[in-house]
C-alpha cells in the first residue's frame, strides 16, 4: 500500500468529514433527519466549478460559493418543509435529492448524464485537512454557544423550547443552511479532487451513507462525527483484500456495531483532555480506590481496638 494510496483515502476521509459535520448538527443536534444531503454536495459541486472555471475565482472563493448557493438552495426547501411534523420533513428532503440529481442529469450546461470533465485537480491533503479542521473548529464553537444550546432544545423537547421563548423555525432553518453550506463545500472538494463531475455520484445511496456515518459515530457527539467518518471511509478501502466480499463485510461490521451499541461508537459523548485522563487513570487510583483505603483503614482501626 504505497502513499498516493493512502494519500487518496485520507483526501476522501476529509471530504467526507466536511459534510459529516453539517449533517451532524442537523440531525445529531437539532433532531432532523435528512437523506438529501447529497443533493446539497451536488449543488455546491457544480457551483464550485461552475465558479472556478467559468468565473475565474481563486479555487478557496470558488469552494465558498459552492457552499453558499447550496445554503441558499436550502432556504427555500426549510421554509416549505420545516414546519412540517413526524418524518415528512425526511421524506421531503429525500426527494429533494432525487430531484436535483434528474435536473443536473437534463441540463446539458454542466454536462447533463455524461458529466462535466475537465476539471482542474485543485484539492490536496493539505486543503482538505484544513478545511476540516476548520469546519471542525467551527462546529465545536457553535454547539457550545447558545444558538447550539437552543438547538439542543429544540431536538430534546421542541414544545418545551418555544415555551421558553426559543424560535424554533429560525433555529431548524439556521441547522439546514449551515449545513447544506458545509454539505456544498464537500461537494467542491469532490469534484476538484475527482476531476470530473457526474450527477449519479449524487444519489440517494450517497446521501445514506452519510447518515450512516453520523448515526454510526454517535448522535449529539463531534467526535463520534469525526470517527465515523474516518473509520466509514477507509473500511471499505481497507478490506479490499477481501475482493467482493468486502462490501458483505463491511454491511456486517455496521450492523454489529449498530446492535452491540446502538447509541453509536462516542454515545453522545466528547473525546477530551479530560476524557483521555480518565482513561489513561490506572486502575485503582480515584474514587474507588480511596473507598477501599478507607474501608481497608478502618479494619485495622477495629483490630486494633479488639
Amino acid at each position: 500500500m504505497n502513499w498516493f494510496y493512502i494519500k487518496g483515502i485520507l483526501i476522501l476521509c476529509g471530504i467526507n468529514l466536511t459534510a459529516v459535520l453539517g449533517l451532524s448538527l442537523l440531525t445529531g443536534f437539532t433532531g432532523l433527519f435528512s437523506f438529501g444531503h447529497a443533493g446539497f454536495m451536488a449543488v455546491g459541486g457544480y457551483a464550485a466549478v461552475w465558479a472556478g472555471l467559468r468565473m475565474g475565482l481563486p479555487f478557496p472563493v470558488a469552494l465558498l460559493a459552492g457552499g453558499l448557493v447550496a445554503g441558499i438552495v436550502s432556504l427555500p426547501i426549510g421554509r416549505l418543509t420545516l414546519n412540517l411534523k413526524g418524518d415528512y420533513f425526511c421524506i421531503a428532503t429525500l426527494g429533494f435529492g432525487e430531484a436535483i440529481r434528474l435536473v443536473l442529469d437534463n441540463v446539458q450546461t454542466f454536462g447533463g448524464a455524461r458529466g462535466w470533465a475537465g476539471i482542474p485537480v485543485t484539492t490536496t491533503l493539505f486543503n482538505v485537512t484544513l478545511a476540516a479542521a476548520l469546519g471542525t473548529f467551527v462546529m465545536v464553537r457553535l454547539v457550545h454557544s447558545r444558538h447550539g444550546r437552543n438547538m439542543i432544545a429544540i431536538r430534546e423537547e421542541e414544545l418545551a423550547a418555544r415555551t421558553v421563548g426559543i424560535n424554533a423555525l429560525k433555529y431548524k432553518m439556521m441547522s439546514l443552511f449551515i449545513s447544506a453550506v458545509y454539505a456544498g463545500v464537500a461537494g467542491g472538494l469532490q469534484a476538484y479532487y475527482l476531476g470530473f463531475l457526474q450527477p449519479k455520484m449524487f444519489s440517494m445511496t450517497r446521501s445514506t451513507e452519510l447518515t450512516i456515518m453520523v448515526i454510526f459515530g454517535g448522535i449529539g457527539s463531534i467526535s463520534g462525527t469525526v470517527l465515523g467518518s474516518i473509520l466509514l471511509t477507509a473500511l471499505p478501502e481497507l478490506l479490499r483484500a477481501f475482493a467482493l466480499w468486502r462490501l458483505v463485510v463491511y454491511g456486517a461490521s455496521v450492523i454489529f456495531i449498530m446492535i452491540s451499541r446502538p447509541e453509536g461508537l462516542m454515545g453522545g459523548k466528547e473525546i477530551s483532555i479530560a476524557w483521555f485522563r480518565r482513561l489513561l487513570r490506572p486502575v485503582g487510583v480515584g474514587g474507588a480506590g480511596g473507598s477501599g483505603g478507607a474501608g481497608g483503614a478502618g479494619a485495622g482501626g477495629r483490630g486494633v481496638r479488639q
